[in-house]
């Protein structure tokens, strides 16, 4: 359970516009939804393995106040975390986390959102099927460059891509201003012939998570960006619909 939960808050909270998840749980999956305040970011993510304790849709707000609770000394070794429920019209629901330290002397309650405000705060986006045109699996050094061109960059909120033959290419500014451009991948499959804007904090805050997943990113010339990122517990999706330059 922590180690989901740590997974989870790690995914989202830590990259510093997500604070409220929404998690819809049977006997066979466990997903869970999230946006970022300003809309630039969906994510979409399902657990490798469900928790089954996780039934019916609920939300998980305050994530700052669940990352404190989860790193607490005090709940480090033989912490018992459990699923409080409630009876609600006939069914028995999540109502929060119940954290209890190994001698019981110690312990919180984190409450969950329930499905009616959930929903209504995170309203589905509805993102229609789009085609993938380009298709990579960044590296770390890939990742370092980013970081470098955004550092020298630092006045610019976002980046352009394109391609040029079998390369991806990533451009800060234009004739204008200071400007800068890098080759993020070789080799690619595909073309882009449109170019779009993406933000640069988001992005180069969702990758640095590549540390501890395996990643891949996707490219569609309708507008969209979709990089997924595996962590072993679950997968992550982040889209990210395409900025204005």
């Amino acid at each position: 359970m922590k180690d989901i939960l740590l997974d989870v808050v790690k995914h989202t909270h830590s990259l510093g516009f997500i604070d409220l998840v929404k998690v819809v749980g049977d006997d066979k999956s466990t997903q869970i939804d999230a946006m970022a305040e300003d809309r630039s970011v969906v994510v979409k993510a399902e657990l490798k393995n469900p928790v089954t304790e996780y039934q019916g849709t609920f939300g998980m707000p305050n994530l700052g106040k669940l990352d404190i609770l989860l790193k607490l000394p005090v709940y480090k070794d033989n912490a018992q975390i459990t699923v409080n429920t409630q009876e609600r019209n006939g069914d028995t629901v999540p109502v929060g986390l119940h954290f209890e330290n190994d001698n019981k002397d110690f312990k919180n309650d984190y409450r969950f959102m329930n499905a009616e405000i959930v929903n209504e705060k995170l309203k589905s986006v509805k993102f229609r099927g789009v085609n993938w045109h380009v298709n990579i699996k960044p590296t770390m050094p890939d990742v370092q460059r980013l970081n470098f061109q955004a550092q020298a960059n630092a006045e610019e909120n976002v980046f352009t891509v394109t391609t040029d033959g079998d390369a991806l290419k990533f451009k800060f500014g234009d004739l204008s201003s200071h400007a800068g451009e890098f080759t993020f991948a070789t080799g690619i499959q595909g073309k882009l012939d449109k170019t779009w804007a993406w933000p640069v904090a988001q992005v180069t805050q969702i990758l640095k998570l590549i540390e501890t997943n395996t990643c891949e990113m996707s490219f569609s010339d309708d507008g969209a960006l979709q990089i997924t990122l595996d962590s072993g517990m679950a997968t992550y999706q982040y889209i990210l619909p395409a900025q204005s330059k």
